[in-house]
């Protein structure tokens, strides 16, 4: 494994973020699937410092299956929350690298997220947390963490991916 201090690294680490919340604002959602490993997770706690996504409520606690389903849900052309069709926009600082050890790397990116449609337009901030790991030669992600800045508010329904 490489240092996590190693510049190159942290500029492929960077990349991989960057491209994850691109594919999501492009609406390339089946290729931003395949950037989950195949125990990926897909978790928005409920509270602040929440622990796990199983023993507690969260806002979103999705393995690959159930990410599967929402992304089949979204190219459905009947689909009633996608009348009109959804569009997103990530603005995201540069990722931090917390901690890359055997297990793989964990990253830190503090973000603004916009999502419109018709006449409504939500915004989220917070952290998302990136855990990435190395799988059959490629960067995948075992787990990302979105970490609202509300997250204990009454939310409105999210229909695209943070």
């Amino acid at each position: 494994m490489t240092h996590a201090h190693d510049p190159a690294l942290r500029d492929t680490l960077a990349d991989f973020v960057y491209r994850e919340a691109r594919l999501i604002d492009d609406k390339q959602f089946d290729a931003w699937y395949t950037l989950f490993a195949d125990d990926g997770l897909y978790w928005i706690p409920l509270a602040h410092g929440q622990h796990d996504g199983l023993n507690h409520a969260s806002l979103m606690y999705e393995d690959r299956l159930l990410l599967k389903l929402r992304i089949e849900r979204l190219k459905q052309p009947r689909a009633f929350s996608q009348q009109p069709e959804s569009r997103c926009q990530h603005v995201m600082q540069r990722p931090e690298i917390e901690s890359a050890d055997a297990g793989g790397y964990r990253l830190r990116t503090p973000f603004f997220y916009a999502e419109a449609r018709g006449d409504e337009q939500l915004v989220f901030t917070g952290i998302v947390r990136h855990h990435v790991v190395e799988q059959d030669g490629a960067l995948r992600i075992r787990e990302k963490r979105i970490d609202l800045l509300n997250c204990d508010a009454a939310l409105p329904s999210v229909q695209l991916f943070l």
